[in-house]
């Protein structure tokens, strides 16, 4: 429930609770559409993540910001998303910043290739379920403070699914 409005960088700054949205694209292969953020994002840039991240405007419903979101920074449109779960966190990241977040984790199913913001996004990759745990173990610094907490309870939801 929306109580109130915060600029998400003075959110970031003084670690205050906000609403956040994280969305999780899965090809029919099963493999998870990665994004590695712009090198110029405010926050863990160069870093690799879920297919979109993204916080609602004021107004907007969580589903209209992960549509809104997932073709700003990704080019991928038409798509069913799900929630999944939701879940708090709070956690300290570069420049002094914290992530407090109550973030909402949708999945979606595409096939369609992404067309990337490049002042979002500098790279992306497709990467199956066997080997994301394998390569956050191995590269932790390589991922997003979020992607590490959730990736796990991600997995768990979607391995048992027909796609």
């Amino acid at each position: 429930k929306e109580i109130g409005q915060i600029e998400k960088i003075k959110a970031h700054k003084t670690g205050q609770l906000h609403r956040a949205v994280s969305i999780f694209i899965f090809n029919h292969k099963k493999e998870l559409l990665l994004q590695k953020r712009a090198l110029n994002k405010y926050h863990s840039p160069g870093l690799w993540t879920n297919t979109v991240c993204t916080h609602p405007k004021p107004g907007e419903t969580i589903e209209e910001a992960a549509i809104r979101r997932l073709y700003e920074e990704m080019g991928i449109k038409d798509t069913q998303i799900f929630k999944i779960f939701e879940f708090i966190y709070k956690e300290d990241l570069n420049n002094g910043l914290i992530e407090h977040e109550y973030d909402h984790v949708f999945i979606g199913f595409s096939d369609a290739l992404p067309i990337p913001n490049p002042e979002e996004v500098c790279d992306f990759k497709y990467i199956n379920l066997e080997n994301i745990l394998e390569q956050v173990k191995k590269y932790p610094q390589d991922y997003t403070v979020w992607f590490k907490l959730i990736i796990n309870r991600v997995i768990s939801e979607v391995q048992n699914l027909t796609f």
